[in-house]
């Protein structure tokens, strides 16, 4: 899941005399869009021999094993202190345990790219949660517009696409939307708390501790559910452990040395419309009028709220 990762200020290292070229960031930006918009259809992909807190949580394991192998000279050009145990007992159980938790579930239920679709409210709770908790990033009359429309365009996928999938198909929308909420407290307290901590050590402590909650999920709840370790589900978690986590997550932080907020924060937009192509052209999901016009003023919001906050 492309939960895009909180921000953590570093001021210690003098930040590069040359940065890549506006040309360089785009292409590392497509990049970014590419492979997190496709990690909803793997997700899907290995779920169908794998259930699913198994499946995300020898993901993190795995992506913790290779932070583990790269994170301590990452960690020394980038700087910063150490992550303290609250820090990261918050973003790995939040970011990463619960949050993650409910996509893979919701995703035994749900098309991958109606769970893309959903999922990019979260800038809008990020938004409202700065609002009450960051003195900086206070929302204006502008941007409260903007979750209007993305309100109403959830509440057309509820009354649409989500309620053709069956009477499951509801609760397990709500389910989904706790997930963004709950990556939302921990985002927040990241920024509120983690100024001048190393980004690098904070993940990779933080996916150490998600894939031990999500590995004890599965040994309290899926005991007797069938695990079959074929080459698809070895891929799907190479892929999102490697691709979907450490390189993705590597890439953000880097290119917050050098492109402005506003810049990055155009990935939310891109994400969904690449799962949600690709949901339709591979995986064979539907996608309508509805679909399109739901998605579509959900984006408009994020783009009020955003833009507001850019000239804000």
């Amino acid at each position: 899941m492309p939960d895009l990762p909180p921000r953590v200020t570093e001021e210690q290292n003098p930040r590069p005399a040359r940065g890549p070229s506006e040309r360089a960031i785009r292409l590392w930006m497509g990049l970014l869009c590419l492979i997190w918009g496709s990690t909803w259809l793997v997700i899907r992909g290995g779920l169908r021999d794998l259930p699913p807190f198994t499946s995300a949580g020898v993901r993190f394991l795995v992506a913790f094993l290779v932070m583990l192998a790269l994170a301590p000279r990452l960690a020394r050009r980038e700087g910063g202190r150490r992550p303290g145990l609250g820090l990261t007992l918050a973003m790995g159980t939040l970011n990463f345990g619960v949050s993650y938790g409910i996509v893979y579930w919701s995703e035994t239920i749900l098309p991958s790219g109606l769970v893309s679709v959903l999922w990019s409210v979260f800038p809008l709770m990020m938004a409202v949660s700065g609002h009450f908790t960051l003195p900086n990033e206070r929302l204006h009359p502008k941007q409260w517009g903007g979750f209007v429309f993305a309100f109403l365009g959830v509440l057309l996928l509820f009354a649409t696409d989500i309620r053709a999938l069956g009477p499951a198909a509801i609760p397990a929308g709500l389910v989904l939307l706790l997930s963004p909420a709950v990556s939302t407290v921990g985002t927040t307290l990241v920024k509120k708390y983690g100024e001048g901590v190393s980004s690098v050590l904070l993940n990779r402590n933080g996916m150490l501790v998600g894939a031990v909650m999500l590995l004890a999920c599965a040994g309290l709840m899926e005991s007797g559910a069938d695990v079959h370790w074929t080459a698809r589900a070895i891929a799907s978690v190479a892929y999102l452990a490697v691709f979907g986590t450490v390189v993705t997550f590597g890439i953000y932080f880097w290119l917050m040395r050098f492109a402005p907020a506003y810049q990055l924060s155009l990935i939310a937009f891109i994400i969904p419309a690449i799962a949600l192509t690709l949901g339709a052209a591979v995986g064979g999901e539907p996608v309508g009028t509805n679909t399109i016009g739901g998605t579509a003023a959900i984006l408009v919001g994020v783009a009020f709220v955003l833009g507001g906050k850019r000239r804000g």
